[in-house]
């Protein structure tokens, strides 16, 4: 796993590959939710990697001073259910303590009943929508308080 930022070729990929995959799940809603899933300028993200190719991604981007939005977490399809994410999100999470946040929030959608259960199982807890997530009944908001361990 490497920490980089949105130059990172692999990451790209991955977006991308991601960015079909929610394409489909959106549908309609799409252009809604990919306004706010931009990938220029993004210092902190992580890519995991399998003999040498990037299979996972995950971004942590300052949302208040204390919080740090989780955005663009993707497994590619062959590599699902090996616990993948969770490392992604808990390196994310590391990530996010060592610059300071107390929190981490999130959105996701209904159709991701896979990313909710992740999520769920990580602690993060289902909240009140935020932002421009207020009134998109697709949205499903959650946060996780953070933790320093010692």
């Amino acid at each position: 796993m490497i920490r980089t930022d949105s130059e990172h070729a692999d990451f790209r990929m991955l977006a991308a590959l991601l960015d079909l995959d929610l394409v489909i799940r959106d549908g309609d809603d799409h252009a809604f939710y990919a306004q706010f899933n931009q990938i220029e300028s993004i210092k902190e993200l992580v890519i995991a990697y399998q003999r040498r190719l990037p299979v996972a991604c995950g971004v942590i981007k300052p949302f208040t001073a204390t919080a740090a939005e989780v955005k663009r977490m993707f497994v590619r399809p062959d590599y699902k259910k090996q616990s993948i994410a969770a490392k992604v999100s808990s390196e994310l999470e590391n990530w996010a303590i060592e610059l300071g946040f107390s929190l981490c929030i999130l959105e996701t959608g209904k159709k991701q009943p896979e990313a909710i259960a992740l999520y769920q199982k990580a602690h993060y807890r289902i909240t009140a929508s935020y932002e421009q997530y207020i009134g998109i009944d697709n949205s499903v908001c959650m946060t996780k308080p953070l933790i320093a361990k010692p």
